[in-house]
């Protein structure tokens, strides 16, 4: 659920490092909307990263 349908930017794993070194696993979500853009010629809704947006790789719909 959490891509990019553009650039299949998805969920990052890494670790939590407390002051006193304890190690917890955590995750790092991409900042990804919910936009009416054109696909293949109809205009569909679809989640893109804020990257692609302001990239300017998406084709909005209005």
């Amino acid at each position: 659920m959490a891509k990019c349908a553009i650039c299949d930017k998805g969920v990052t794993v890494g670790i939590k490092l407390s002051h006193s070194h304890i190690r917890t696993k955590r995750t790092w979500r991409p900042n990804l909307q919910r936009v009416k853009a054109i696909v293949d010629g109809s205009p569909k809704r679809i989640m893109v990263c804020t990257r692609c947006l302001r990239s300017g790789k998406v084709q909005r719909a209005i």
